[in-house]
């Protein structure tokens, strides 16, 4: 997916938020904006938001020597996550349809998201997103996909989020490779994050070798390249990844809240909507 003319304002308003994270040195924060602000003018809009979204944290690492701004952030998001975790499961366990409900809390767990929103009461958003309707619902795909598959790769977004994939995984019932950020960017889970969320009970932890907000391939490692390329079922969690790999000609089922009008439009959907594609 390309970068669009609404990407820019949204660059710049997660490296103000980002700074304003790392530290509280006024003359910091204003540096890393006029050094991001130069950056900017210069980026081609051919590449996928990821890609700029690697730049501009870099930066803010660089000059604000604050290597994980969204550490606090991150491990609050997993606690509050893993006190949901029983009343999910339960949500499946009493469904007709377990798996289907399973993704639709994978879905939810989209909403902790701190590169898009700032303020996110947990509770609220995933009761809204369970009680919502697919807009796009591909779940033939996934399920015809999932017969076929001996093992997954499930490439995940979030800390916090983690939890609410783990139910899904464990609706799967074959081997999961879940693939984690190499290095901290936003609050994008690392394989930290997902340890602390459980997944090694569930899933082998496998790092993308990134350090951009979303699996844009040409940054990613020889090993998970491998990986990927001999994977037949791929499950891409968040917008960040859909934006890195919605052009792959792969088995990709995109599990995502549509979070912006840009990736609204170019899925087809509303903003807010939640969608199971391809």
């Amino acid at each position: 997916m390309n970068t669009y003319m609404d990407c820019i304002p949204c660059f710049l308003s997660q490296a103000l938020r980002a700074a304003r994270i790392a530290t509280e040195d006024e003359i910091k924060i204003r540096k890393t904006l006029d050094e991001i602000g130069m950056m900017i003018k210069d980026i081609p809009f051919s590449s996928p938001p990821p890609e700029t979204g690697r730049i501009i944290y870099r930066k803010i690492r660089e000059i604000t020597g604050n290597l994980d701004p969204y550490l606090e952030i991150k491990k609050e998001s997993n606690n509050k996550a893993l006190l949901l975790y029983p009343s999910l499961k339960n949500k499946v366990e009493n469904s007709d349809d377990r798996l289907l409900t399973a993704i639709k809390i994978a879905i939810a767990g989209n909403v902790i998201d701190y590169g898009i929103n700032h303020r996110i009461d947990l509770i609220k958003n995933v009761e809204e997103t369970l009680e919502k309707d697919f807009a796009v619902c591909d779940y033939a795909a996934f399920k015809s996909r999932l017969n076929e598959a001996d093992e997954i790769l499930y490439i995940c977004d979030n800390a916090g989020e983690c939890v609410f994939d783990r139910v899904l995984i464990e609706e799967l019932k074959r081997p999961v490779t879940y693939v984690v950020r190499g290095r901290p960017v936003i609050n994008d889970a690392t394989y930290e994050d997902a340890i602390r969320a459980g997944i090694d009970k569930v899933a082998d932890i496998l790092s993308s070798g990134t350090d951009a907000p979303g699996a844009v391939l040409s940054t990613c490692s020889e090993e998970f390249i491998k990986v990927y390329d001999n994977s037949n079922f791929i499950i891409s969690k968040g917008q960040g990844n859909y934006e890195a790999l919605s052009s792959e000609k792969r088995p990709i089922s995109f599990l995502l809240k549509a979070k912006c009008r840009v990736i609204a439009e170019n899925i087809g959907v509303n903003e807010g909507d939640i969608v199971l594609k391809g």
